[in-house]
């Protein structure tokens, strides 16, 4: 009998091609929808394998009524939606799929500080609505990225991507993270700072920690009350290290200038999020690392470990 392999959602099937030779693939028929719970629950609890993506919840539950289960692959660097120590607990291996997007992500980051900066989203908008009716002196002016001051809260190989490309525009980098990063320093000239120091500085400040007890609503109404008025606050990490309700004060009450989200706390976001109320804003749908190379070349890495772990061979990326 054939190891039964389940996907959560609906994949290209050249990334699911090689596996259906040698094993039984089911997979999710939506692209656009998460698996439902029920769902999810009956088909793991006779998988060997599951391809998982960052929005299932992989728990204490799910993993306890799988006793087949050998290998979950998560399509995304992060592992939040996994219960790693039950998973270990059970011996089952959990990997992820770092490096391949670190790049791509980077580009979007760096983007979305552009777009904010320069009120780009707002200025689309009403070119499409028919609201631009001429050009002023003063119309959509923004904030400059050029010899700006950009901090980085969380310098791994996101945020040592962003803060390379910010020397092609001249910036200065400080960075706070919990080790130093002594060689980047050295090598870029990038400037180790207490995140105190980094908020009030900073013109630009974008987050790109992993989500940990220790980040959770990290950035809250204190923070940001130590940012300048004119900053820029970009988040392309986890929803949850923001204080939402706090941002939304800040930004309406003008005591920052704008902020960029790729990430919210609960996705799908709200219609009637307060956040989407506000000009100030430019919002994307979790997009980081969504490019054609990059999205295939983690579905390589996700198939791979799982075809190692069924055939008894190390994967990569293991994380338990």
């Amino acid at each position: 009998m054939k190891k039964r392999i389940y996907i959560t959602r609906r994949l290209p099937e050249e990334a699911v091609a090689p596996l259906r030779e040698n094993y039984e693939v089911r997979m999710w028929s939506e692209e656009a929808s998460s698996v439902p719970r029920d769902v999810l629950l009956e088909e793991a609890s006779t998988a060997h394998a599951l391809w998982t993506m960052l929005s299932d919840s992989i728990d204490r539950e799910l993993i306890e009524q799988s006793p087949n289960l050998k290998v979950i692959s998560n399509l995304a660097v992060g592992y939040n939606n996994i219960d790693i120590e039950t998973a270990k607990a059970n011996g089952i291996i959990v990997t992820n799929t770092p490096d391949v997007l670190t790049e791509t992500t980077a580009d979007l980051a760096f983007g979305l500080m552009m777009m904010t900066a320069r009120r780009l989203g707002e200025a689309e908008r009403d070119l499409r609505a028919g609201e631009w009716k001429s050009w002023t002196p003063m119309g959509y002016v923004g904030m400059d990225l050029y010899r700006a001051k950009l901090g980085i809260i969380g310098m791994g190989r996101i945020g040592e991507a962003v803060a390379r490309r910010a020397r092609g525009f001249d910036m200065d980098v400080l960075y706070h993270n919990r080790t130093r990063r002594h060689e980047s320093e050295s090598m870029y000239g990038f400037v180790y700072a207490e995140l105190d120091k980094l908020l009030a500085e900073s013109d630009f400040v974008v987050v790109l920690a992993p989500l940990t007890e220790e980040t959770r609503g990290l950035i809250d109404a204190k923070a940001l009350a130590k940012m300048k008025s004119t900053a820029v606050f970009i988040n392309v990490a986890r929803g949850e290290i923001v204080d939402e309700e706090a941002l939304y004060d800040a930004l309406h009450e003008k005591r920052i200038w704008a902020a960029g989200l790729d990430v919210f706390a609960k996705e799908p976001v709200s219609m009637d999020h307060p956040l989407l109320t506000l000009p100030n804003v430019t919002t994307l749908p979790h997009i980081g690392s969504a490019s054609i190379k990059t999205r295939l070349a983690m579905m390589e890495l996700n198939r791979q470990a799982i075809v190692n772990v069924l055939e008894g061979e190390e994967p990569k990326n293991r994380l338990t």
